[in-house]
């Protein structure tokens, strides 16, 4: 597959195409394999990477470190106790330091707004690793972990259930547009995703093969390949979490949600995930479940959006 992303951003999955997407994919496969056999390529040697969190984070904050350790790179993890962005100092000029500093820069926080002033000024490659409208590193994992359990994409019937217009929903459209698998949401119609991200998102699916659905109707999730989650309150919405129950409790995935999916339906879930809300104990802990395949996946993809845009390959 010939694929240039050099000094490419990777802000959001609608800036890359089918193949590009499948191209990190693959990146990711062979950096993963090459892990297992303890081959390390250093593909990233001598780099230094801005982490900038506004968000306190598990996953993403170990996958990019580990990465970057592993490819030769250093990170230099940089919270919003650290550093003046946005309230002392402006955020274009923040990017303009740091690009004359580092490499390459990851920012995980509240607006989309943010990660795209630093890509604008800083003159370096910039990944988001979350904000509130948006996650494309998180899709690419579920993306490789779905080709692990179903050696395909395009096709696979991957069901949405919760809420609707979060990030995590958004990304999963987007991505599941460019890509050709059939995206479903299942949300309380409160909750349904943005009219406009849906139009958008219907045109790339008509190109890929793929369909975009919209319900509020549990029985829906019949025929899934893939049932998905997230947590009923995102972080910075936790005044709304009473309204958020109220809403989302007829929207849990449990085990007559699963039967009603089919017997070869695998659950996932972006992580941290709250037990006895969005998912029950008994399917969380199923041999259903590929949580922790996805988590480990973020390592390798978002090493493979650092190689592919930043490394020496």
């Amino acid at each position: 597959m010939s694929v240039n992303l050099k000094n490419r951003n990777f802000l959001t999955l609608k800036d890359y195409t089918e193949e590009e997407i499948l191209y990190l994919l693959s990146l990711a496969k062979d950096l993963k394999t090459q892990k297992k056999k303890g081959i390390y390529e250093k593909n990233l040697l001598n780099k230094n990477i801005a982490l900038i969190f506004e968000k306190n984070s598990t996953r993403t904050r170990c996958a990019f470190v580990v990465a970057c350790n592993d490819e030769g790179a250093f990170p230099e993890f940089l919270s919003k106790a650290d550093i003046h962005l946005g309230g002392k100092e402006d955020t274009k000029d923040t990017a303009r330091v740091l690009g004359r500093m580092f490499d390459g820069i990851e920012f995980r926080g509240f607006s989309q707004k943010t990660v795209e002033t630093l890509a604008e000024y800083s003159g370096v490659p910039v990944w988001n690793g979350l904000t509130d409208e948006d996650h494309p590193t998180q899709v690419l994992a579920d993306f490789l972990t779905i080709q692990e359990n179903f050696g395909k994409l395009r096709g696979i019937n991957l069901t949405y259930v919760g809420d609707g217009r979060n990030n995590m929903s958004n990304a999963l459209m987007i991505g599941s547009s460019k890509c050709g698998l059939n995206y479903k949401v299942i949300s309380p119609a409160q909750l349904f995703p943005d009219e406009k991200l849906i139009q958008e998102c219907e045109k790339w699916a008509k190109e890929s093969g793929g369909s975009i659905s919209v319900t509020d109707d549990m029985s829906a999730a019949a025929g899934s390949d893939v049932l998905y989650t997230d947590v009923w309150v995102s972080m910075g919405e936790e005044s709304k979490k009473a309204e958020r129950f109220s809403l989302l409790s007829p929207y849990q995935i449990n085990k007559e949600v699963m039967q009603t999916a089919g017997k070869n339906c695998k659950f996932m879930h972006c992580l941290p995930a709250v037990k006895g809300q969005e998912v029950t104990e008994d399917v969380f802990e199923s041999p259903a479940s590929v949580v922790f395949d996805e988590a480990e996946n973020r390592m390798h993809t978002i090493k493979a959006v650092m190689v592919a845009t930043l490394g020496h390959r």
